[in-house]
């Protein structure tokens, strides 16, 4: 069968979901609905706001579908009637049965990690807090339980080692709507062979549960590869959060700076390490050497003009971007302007 010829319902939220339904729309395949979230107030005047998937299918003219339950027997039935050979999940909420069954050939999902490893709401966020060094999109089919269905395709990608959880989102959306075209010209093709989770070989499932307030709390205590780990795999949202003093800050760009000991002893011990980087590094420990002569856990170094920085295991954690509660974002050199007495 053309997979143009497909009648395809998708089914999304966020902007990370417009991708693969633009790249849907501009490939000339039938989208013959969108369903989406109702809208929700917004904004300070509350005003209605729909979702980006909705805004989108709007500007294109998608009919667009919006109820309020998805076991809704009037939602049910403009389904049926729509006659659908596919079903796209991208970035929604979870189907019933009668839904995601409906299409001829079932219902596909896009998850952002390499199935079965971190199924849950929030794959990207945990690879990167995790320290993963590569991640990776996978197309699944849908059945009665969350992220467990036979995979369609999966595609994998390297994870920078600064690399944010916002950076690989939009590297991951463009991905996901290259993935999305592909699996439904494989589903049409009549060539699907699809592999079951529980055939792939690995040693640990890692879970993606979703992030609430209290999981995005820095501990001083943890090694400081954790903690530049836990601030980039939250940044920019729900962003990782401490407390300084009597105030809460949420901390969106960071790096690590070793102990002036320890980049000394790195330099010396590192055989192929040419002799300029070995000077500069023992040039910047010397520099920094009075402000480090006392280390407790959870101390604050600045010079209250240009750097904010925290003694954790293993070295400094430096802010570099932080955003006090009730006030704006902000790199560290602007703040500590208006800011003093850390």
């Amino acid at each position: 069968m053309n997979s143009k010829q497909l009648r395809i319902v998708f089914m999304g939220t966020p902007e990370f979901a417009v991708e693969p339904l633009r790249r849907l729309v501009d490939g000339g395949y039938n989208v013959v609905a969108v369903v989406a979230m109702p809208d929700k107030p917004s904004g300070r005047g509350l005003k209605l706001k729909g979702s980006a998937v909705k805004e989108y299918a709007v500007s294109v003219g998608l009919p667009v579908l919006q109820p309020e339950k998805l076991s809704n027997t009037e939602f049910l039935d403009e389904l049926r009637a729509l006659n659908l050979d596919l079903g796209i999940v991208v970035a929604f909420k979870m189907l019933p049965t009668a839904v995601w069954s409906m299409p001829k050939f079932g219902t596909f999902n896009l998850h952002t990690s390499l199935l079965p490893d971190y199924r849950g709401a929030a794959p990207i966020n945990w690879a990167i807090i995790n320290g993963d060094k590569v991640s990776g999109i996978t197309t699944f089919m849908l059945d009665r339980d969350i992220d467990t269905g036979d995979i369609l395709m999966r595609e994998s990608l390297p994870i920078g080692d600064d690399e944010s959880a916002g950076s690989l989102h939009d590297r991951m959306m463009l991905m996901g709507g290259d993935l999305v075209l592909k699996s439904v010209d494989l589903i049409a093709n009549g060539d699907v062979k699809t592999l079951p989770q529980s055939s792939i070989d690995t040693n640990v499932q890692r879970p993606a549960p979703k992030i609430f307030k209290e999981d995005c709390k820095l501990n001083w205590e943890d090694n400081i590869s954790d903690i530049y780990n836990k601030v980039r795999g939250l940044t920019p949202y729900p962003a990782a959060w401490c407390e300084i003093g009597d105030d809460t800050f949420k901390i969106f760009e960071s790096h690590i700076e070793l102990f002036s000991s320890e980049m000394i002893g790195e330099a010396e011990q590192a055989e192929e390490v040419k002799e300029i980087e070995q000077i500069e590094r023992i040039e910047q420990a010397e520099e920094t050497e009075q402000t480090e002569q006392i280390r407790e856990i959870g101390q604050i170094v600045t010079d209250n003009k240009k750097f904010l920085k925290v003694v954790c295991a293993g070295g400094y954690l430096v802010i570099d971007e932080l955003q006090m509660a009730g006030k704006k974002r902000m790199k560290t050199e602007d703040f500590l302007r208006g800011h003093k007495g850390f």
